[in-house]
């Protein structure tokens, strides 16, 4: 009776308890997997399916519900179609997964993973821990998560595409992508450019009416200017949603959404550097057709000049931070660079000291402008124009078409002449070595006969005087003293002199001379010799 009793209960729970002698039989003897914890059966899974071995992911299933004989071909179709499910879906969800045997803290038997809802229902994604064949446990895709997927991929999955394309387009995957995928990358990158054209075309039209419709023709400008940025925004933009509605899986979703942010970032920092050149050539040619005050558009000159290069650093600066913050390390090292901050800072202080100075003088002299783009100016003993303000350097072009590089620090620390601050004329002295007959008058109206003809183009009418500055020992030194802009002062003055120096070669008697005869100074008369001295005069004769 005690037998008889023993086998009915060991008949009772093999029928009733299938799971403690097998796990998913249909699919034969499992070969050797890692399923010990939720994150290594979930990472397996992952891995198997996304390899393209849709039998060897099955086993990651819970398929008891299914009868055994069904099991093998059901397995694979149900794990390719979990596979789209959660990458669509619960892309990252699968890291977060406890990887201790026992699951969650609550040690529940089971790890969720997230819920997702179709219609007014929702489905809890598990896993769950089953017995296994050689005794143990192991942790698979629970039984309701496996009876969820054929809803869940109506509603998330390609599934309207198995009636368009062949079968073989769901094949094997090649690099972790179906075929169909692979073709809709193509046609979505296609796509994508030609649409980018289309609507960048209409776009620009577009916004080329309503330019017209205002009177400031800074919006007129700029609408040329997006030319290329708005279409490689369209681009990234309808890339990337040709990139979510293909379901990838998650290294080339990773590749795509990072070319595609790329671009993103790109377009948008080539557009700000079209904006900053285009404003800044708007307001110098507004300024320059509105004002007669070249000082006033040269010193608007030079603040665009060096605004413009503050802001285009900032714009590759930012730029190049939103790139590399898209990877995993540099967001970490930036991370350990913030909790060690004040190290940092001085470190990165010290190193770039000499380049923040730089930075802060090139601010520094846009703001104050002691130079300014166009000005004639002597530095280092050099006359020259400056050419080009920088935020590190400036440039000044040497009359003998040289050009002298001078760091910006030395115009804030060091004197230098700056010729047009301050007015638009300068006086320039003409030294002449003349004789003492000179005739000054004479000297006054030749300077006046030149500047009104040959020096006519060069002097601006203000200053033409001939003084006499010093009387030396055998010359007399006579300045004639001009006026001119300082971009003509050299000229004018080189002019002077050659032609004064012709009017005094044709008065040989006014060129210095040295005087080496004896002067003409009046002598008295010598005395008579002494026989010729006076005789007394002789007696007269006597009358008759």
């Amino acid at each position: 009776m005690r037998r008889a009793l023993t086998g009915l209960c060991l008949l009772v729970s093999v029928l009733l308890l299938p799971r403690a002698w097998a796990l998913n039989v249909g699919l034969g003897e499992p070969p050797l997997l890692d399923r010990q914890t939720p994150y290594a059966a979930a990472q397996g899974f992952s891995a198997a399916v996304h390899r393209g071995d849709y039998e060897l992911a099955a086993h990651y299933l819970d398929l008891d519900f299914i009868p055994a004989a069904e099991q093998k071909a059901r397995g694979p179709v149900l794990a390719r179609r979990l596979k789209f499910v959660l990458d669509h879906k619960l892309p990252t969800a699968l890291a977060s997964l406890s990887k201790e045997p026992q699951g969650n803290a609550e040690g529940n038997r089971f790890d969720q993973i997230g819920v997702l809802s179709v219609g007014e229902a929702s489905y809890p994604i598990r896993l769950a821990s089953v017995p296994a064949n050689n005794g143990g446990r192991v942790w698979v895709f629970s039984e309701a998560t496996v009876r969820a997927i054929d809803p869940l991929y109506e509603e998330y999955g390609p599934s309207r595409l198995g009636e368009v394309l062949p079968p073989w387009f769901f094949d094997k995957p090649v690099l972790g992508m179906e075929p169909w995928q692979w073709l809709g990358m193509v046609v979505t990158l296609l796509g994508a450019g030609v649409l980018s054209v289309v609507l960048e075309k209409l776009s620009l039209r577009v916004l080329g009416r309503l330019a017209r419709w205002t009177s400031n023709g800074w919006d007129d400008a700029l609408v040329p200017a997006c030319k290329g940025p708005l279409r490689l925004l369209y681009f990234a933009l309808l890339g990337a949603l040709g990139a979510t509605l293909l379901l990838l899986p998650p290294t080339a979703r990773f590749l795509a959404s990072h070319l595609f942010t790329t671009l993103l970032i790109v377009s948008v920092a080539w557009f700000v550097l079209r904006f900053l050149r285009v404003t800044a050539q708007f307001v110098q040619q507004t300024v320059t057709k509105e004002g007669k005050d070249a000082a006033r558009a040269r010193g608007l000159h030079t603040q665009l000049a060096v605004l413009r290069s503050v802001f285009e650093a900032a714009t590759y600066l930012i730029a190049a931070a939103l790139l590399l913050m898209q990877f995993e390390t540099v967001r970490n090292v930036g991370v350990s660079l913030l909790a060690s901050a004040g190290v940092a800072g001085l470190v990165i202080g010290l190193a770039a000291q000499k380049s923040i100075s730089s930075l802060l003088a090139g601010i520094q002299l846009s703001i104050t402008q002691p130079i300014r783009i166009g000005d004639t100016v002597i530095v280092e003993n050099e006359w020259g124009t400056v050419e080009e303000i920088t935020l590190t350097y400036v440039v000044v072009k040497v009359w003998d078409e040289r050009r002298l590089v001078i760091p910006i620090p030395h115009f804030l620390d060091k004197p230098f002449q700056n010729w047009s601050k301050g007015g638009q004329s300068m006086l320039g002295p003409v030294l002449l070595l003349v004789d003492f007959t000179t005739d000054m008058d004479a000297l006054r109206e030749e300077l006046r006969r030149i500047l009104d003809n040959e020096g006519k183009a060069l002097w601006d009418g203000r200053v033409a005087t001939v003084v006499v500055l010093e009387v030396l020992d055998r010359t007399l030194q006579v300045r004639a003293l001009v006026s001119a802009a300082p971009s003509n002062l050299f000229d004018l003055r080189a002019l002077v002199r050659e032609k004064l120096m012709a009017y005094l070669r044709g008065r040989p008697e006014w060129l210095p001379i040295t005087r080496t005869e004896p002067r003409n100074v009046p002598q008295p008369p010598a005395p008579a010799p002494a026989s010729e001295q006076a005789q007394p005069p002789p007696p007269a004769p006597p009358r008759a």
